[in-house]
C-alpha cells in the first residue's frame, strides 16, 4: 500500500474509508493526532486522581450514573462494561461491515476528545491492518446510547475474549492473539465507555449502503434505457430544457444520462414520426423517479460523511474541568436518512417491475410474453411474478424503524433511534432490487432482440452483448432461475457497470460530470 490516511487529522471520505477496508489505503496515526490522544488521556487521569465525578469514568452506567466507583476499580469497571454489554444475537454481520466499524471508531477516537489510550488505538489498527476482524452479531442495538451491544462484541478481542475471523476462518480471539505473540489489553478509566459509545454499527451499514445504492442507481438508468429501446420508447422526455424547469439535481442527472445513452440510436430514430403520443410513466418518468432516489442518496451521503468525521462517544473530554455528558451517540440523524434511502431503493424496484410487466404485455410490436411460441411456451410470464413478490416484500421493509422508540435502561435512555434496524433492512431492500434489476435485464435484452437489425448506441449495445454472454436468446422455455442468477452475478460483481463505464470512456461519452454524485 503506497497511499496512507491520517486518522483523526484528515477528512475521511466514504470512498477512502472503503479503500482502507479493502486494503488499498493504510490508515495511520500521525504525530499531531498522537499528541491530542495522549493529552486527552492525561485529562482523564487527572479526573480519576482528583476524584471529580464524571459519568462513566468514576460512576456507574445508565441508571447507575449516580453510583460512585473507587479509583482502584475504574479499570475493572471498563472491562465489566464490555462483558455485560455483549448481548448481541443473530447471524454475524459481514466481515467488511465489522472492519468498517473498526476504521470509523479509530477515526472518531483519534480526534482527541475521548480519553482513549494510544496503545488501545494501535491495537485496533493492528486488527485492521492484519485483517483480523471481530465477530459481531447482527441484532441487539437500539441505536442509542450508541450501538452498545455490537460495539461491545467488536472490542471483546482487545480483552482476549470473543471471536475473530482470520484467514477466512473463525477462531477464539485469545488463540489468535497468542499466535501473534500479543497479550490482552487492560483497559484504563473511560476506555470501555469510549469504545462502546458511538454510532459505528449504524454508520458502517450507511457507508456500505452509499456505495451499493449508488451502483443500484447507475444500473437502474442502464436497465431502463435497455427497456426503453426494447419498447421503442421516446427519448424526448429526457430533453434538458424540460428538466431545467424543475431543476432537482437527481432528476437533471438521470435525464442527462438517459438522453446521452440514447443519442443517435437507430432504434429511437426509427420511430421519431410514429403516432404514439406519449409513453407510460415507467419509461417517460424515469428522470423524476430515478432522480428522486438519487436525491435521497445525496442526503444519505451528506449525513454519512458528517458522521464519519464526528466524535460520537460520551462524555466528551475538553479537559479535566470541562467535560460534557451529552447525546452525540444518538443515532437519529442517520436512522431517518437510512429509512428515507430504503424507500428510495424500493422505488427503483417498483418502477423496474412495471417495465418488466410492460414488456410482457405484447404491446408496441413485441410478442406476448416475449416469445414467438406462446402457448406451448410460457415465455417470460413468471419472472415478473418474482419481481412482484420482491416489490411487495420491499414495501413491508419500508416501515421506518426510526419512527419507533422503546425506552431502555430503566427510563434513563427513554428515546432511542432504532437506526441499526434501519441500516440492516436497507441492505435487505438493496439485495431484493439487485434481483429485480437482473430480471429487467432478462426482459430488456429479449425485447431488444425483436428490434433487430436496428441497433442502439455503443453503451447500450455493449450492455446487451454482455447480457448475451451469460444468457442466450429465449426460443423455448428453460429454467429461468439460472438466467436470473447469472445476471444477478453480473450486477453484484460490478462487471455490468464496469462494461458500461469502459465503453462510455472508449467512445468519449460523459455519463456523469457532477462531483456531488461521487463517493470521494
Amino acid at each position: 500500500m503506497s497511499k496512507t490516511f491520517n486518522y483523526g487529522s484528515s477528512h475521511l471520505s466514504i470512498g477512502t474509508c472503503l479503500d482502507i477496508a479493502s486494503g488499498k489505503v493504510q490508515g495511520i496515526i500521525d504525530n499531531e493526532a498522537s499528541k491530542r490522544i495522549r493529552a486527552s488521556r492525561g485529562e482523564v487521569k487527572k479526573i480519576v486522581h482528583a476524584q471529580l465525578p464524571v459519568y462513566g469514568i468514576n460512576t456507574g452506567f445508565g441508571p447507575l450514573c449516580d453510583t460512585r466507583i473507587s479509583e482502584a476499580d475504574t479499570s475493572l469497571l471498563q472491562s465489566n462494561l464490555l462483558k455485560s454489554h455483549s448481548v448481541g444475537i443473530g447471524k454475524p454481520i459481514p466481515q467488511e461491515i465489522a472492519k468498517l466499524m473498526l476504521i470509523t471508531k479509530v477515526q472518531a477516537l483519534a480526534q482527541g476528545y475521548s480519553g482513549i489510550a494510544l496503545e488501545t488505538l494501535e491495537r485496533i489498527i493492528w486488527h485492521i491492518d492484519h485483517d483480523i476482524i471481530p465477530v459481531v452479531p447482527e441484532k441487539g442495538s437500539v441505536g442509542a446510547s450508541g450501538d452498545l451491544a455490537p460495539l461491545a462484541h467488536l472490542f471483546l478481542p482487545l480483552l482476549g475474549l470473543g471471536e475473530v475471523y482470520a484467514n477466512g476462518d473463525k477462531f477464539a480471539a485469545a488463540t489468535v492473539l497468542s499466535q501473534h505473540g500479543l497479550q490482552p489489553l487492560v483497559l484504563g478509566p473511560k476506555e470501555g465507555l469510549a469504545l462502546i459509545n458511538g454510532t459505528q454499527f449504524i454508520l458502517s451499514f450507511a457507508i456500505k449502503a452509499v456505495q451499493r445504492l449508488n451502483d443500484l442507481l447507475n444500473t437502474a438508468d442502464l436497465g431502463g434505457a435497455l427497456s426503453l429501446e426494447g419498447l421503442m420508447g421516446s427519448a424526448r422526455p429526457f430533453d434538458e430544457r424540460l428538466h431545467q424547469l424543475r431543476p432537482y439535481k437527481g432528476t437533471k442527472l438521470v435525464a442527462k444520462r438517459l438522453f446521452t445513452l440514447l443519442k443517435d440510436s437507430e432504434i429511437c430514430n426509427s420511430h421519431i414520426n410514429c403516432d404514439r403520443v406519449q409513453d407510460p410513466y415507467s419509461l417517460r418518468c424515469m428522470p423524476q423517479v430515478h432522480g428522486a432516489s438519487r436525491n435521497a442518496w445525496l442526503h444519505l451521503k451528506e449525513l454519512t460523511e458528517i458522521e464519519l468525521n464526528s466524535v460520537t462517544d460520551n462524555p466528551i473530554i475538553f479537559n479535566a474541568e470541562d467535560t460534557i455528558s451529552g447525546g452525540n451517540f444518538h443515532g437519529q440523524p442517520l436512522a431517518m436518512a437510512l429509512d428515507y434511502a430504503t424507500i428510495a431503493a424500493a422505488e427503483l424496484g417498483n418502477i423496474a417491475d412495471r417495465r418488466c410487466y410492460l414488456m410482457s404485455e405484447g404491446r408496441y410490436g413485441l410478442p406476448k410474453l416475449l416469445t414467438n411460441n406462446a402457448g406451448l411456451n410460457s415465455g417470460l410470464m413468471i419472472p415478473q411474478y418474482t419481481t412482484a413478490a420482491l416489490v411487495t416484500e420491499n414495501k413491508t421493509l419500508c416501515f421506518p424503524a426510526s419512527a419507533d422508540s422503546v425506552p431502555t435502561s430503566l427510563g434513563q435512555e427513554d428515546h432511542v433511534s432504532m437506526g441499526s434496524i434501519s441500516g440492516r433492512k436497507l441492505h435487505q431492500v438493496i439485495d431484493n432490487v439487485e434481483y429485480i434489476q437482473a430480471i429487467e435485464l432478462l426482459y430488456a435484452a429479449q425485447a431488444m432482440d425483436f428490434r433487430r437489425p436496428l441497433r442502439s448506441t455503443p453503451v447500450i449495445e455493449a450492455c446487451h452483448a454482455l447480457v448475451r454472454t451469460k444468457v442466450p436468446f429465449i426460443d423455448d422455455d428453460r429454467i429461468f432461475a439460472d438466467d436470473i442468477n447469472a445476471l444477478h452475478q453480473l450486477i453484484t460483481s460490478g462487471e455490468f457497470l464496469t462494461t458500461a463505464n469502459h465503453t462510455a470512456i472508449k467512445n468519449d461519452i460523459n455519463l456523469n460530470d457532477d462531483d456531488d454524485f461521487g463517493i470521494y
